[in-house]
């Protein structure tokens, strides 16, 4: 008896994967439920774990090779030792090997991805249109396909060769992850279709830090070791303010504008391999502890890498905190197909003047970018503006006012 180890369903909008690394090697003895190999979806890396106990017979998707949702992956044969019986992969079938296709410059062009061949034929476009891939030992993969497609018009106008680039031996080169590339292309999709604008406005933290500090013990013994941060506090005033301006939690759909009766925020947090954004479901029906508890749940796994997929998708708005590393000011980037994103920043203590007199106290830059195709100047800024009245007046979110 053998079992087939495959490619698990990945996830909302999420179809194909790269297998990253095999933890187990062929002939290496595994339990069920271990885990056998790990894939990277644009997303977060995905553990597959043995269907069985048993031996690894045979590896058919190697490292590097990207896989669609149901693939196979790899067998494990019987746990006594003995082995499925090898398959011999279609692409190597015997008895006389395929010629590799053939760049225009005479290099020889490695068969492409299951993926990639589909999308290729799809397109009407051969391997050599492509020329060497990006995958495992030149393999041509999906988003090189993608890349080939979506260039930019070549120039008619002869120009100057490139000169070579020169090596430096101090330098270190590693190719992008498949996470690092997906951030990289959503935040280039961003600038490129949003009409994108960032409006500004400063916070008095007085409020907010004075009752903090009057509450934060009572408030973690009551909620079993959740603490009482500012995360929560932002949280609601953003809720508060986007059911007074909806435009600024909705999201454009072609010719349509979406509305959404519910926020589900995105907390931008650092994770192992890059910034992810996990989403707090209907965040306007939690509570300050739940917001809270989920927020340092969310920054714990991100660090361990064991962010589910289902929680990376689905947010209407999110909130950045770059004050966490320093930033005094910035522009956050919108997260599509959101609309808006608010970006929180440093705590400084700077002379302010408070009803004619000059006083220290501890202020904060916020920054609003926002889609200016769905969300007029005048939403944006009066979102802004009720955002800052309810940090520094805390009873207006008690009130509802």
């Amino acid at each position: 008896m053998s079992a087939d180890i495959k490619v698990p369903t990945l996830g909302e909008s999420v179809t194909t994967a790269t297998v990253a690394r095999w933890i187990k090697k062929a002939g290496d003895t595994v339990a069920a439920d271990e885990p056998v190999v790990e894939l990277e979806t644009d997303k977060v890396t995905v553990e597959v774990n043995a269907p069985e106990a048993g031996t690894i017979g045979e590896i058919i998707a190697d490292e590097g090779a990207e896989v669609e949702v149901g693939a196979l992956l790899g067998r494990i044969g019987a746990a006594n030792g003995a082995t499925a019986k090898p398959v011999v992969k279609k692409s190597e079938a015997p008895p006389v090997a395929a010629p590799q296709p053939t760049a225009a410059s005479g290099t020889a062009v490695r068969a492409p991805l299951p993926a990639a061949a589909k999308l290729l034929e799809e397109k009407n476009l051969s391997a050599q249109d492509i020329g060497a891939g990006t995958a495992k030992d030149g393999r041509i993969s999906k988003g090189d396909v993608l890349a080939f497609v979506n260039r930019p018009p070549v120039a008619l106008a002869p120009s100057a060769p490139k000169p070579a680039r020169t090596a430096d031996a101090r330098e270190e080169r590693v190719k992008m992850t498949r996470l690092r590339k997906t951030i990289a292309s959503r935040l280039k999709e961003a600038q490129n279709t949003a009409a994108m604008l960032t409006t500004f406005n400063e916070v008095d933290m007085s409020a907010i830090m004075a009752l903090r500090a009057q509450y934060k013990d009572a408030f973690e013994k009551k909620h079993k070791g959740v603490r009482l941060g500012f995360n929560g506090f932002f949280v609601k005033a953003v809720v508060a303010a986007l059911a007074e301006f909806p435009a600024v939690n909705a999201e454009i759909d072609g010719d349509e504008i979406v509305y959404k009766h519910f926020v589900h925020m995105g907390i931008a947090v650092g994770g192992a391999n890059g910034l992810v954004v996990p989403v707090i479901r209907d965040a306007d029906t939690k509570s300050i502890s739940e917001i809270e508890a989920a927020i340092s749940d969310f920054g714990k796994r991100a660090k361990d890498g064991t962010l589910k997929l289902e929680e990376l998708s689905g947010g209407t708005f999110s909130i950045t905190n770059g004050g966490v590393y320093g930033s005094l000011m910035s522009t956050p980037i919108l997260n599509p197909p959101q609309s808006a994103i608010l970006g929180m920043h440093k705590i400084e203590e700077r002379a302010v003047v408070i009803a004619g007199k000059i006083e220290i106290r501890p202020m904060m830059y916020l920054a609003v970018s926002y889609d200016h195709r769905i969300i007029d100047g005048r939403e944006a800024v009066s979102f802004l503006v009720r955002v800052k009245e309810s940090l520094e007046d805390p009873r207006r979110l008690l009130l509802e006012i």
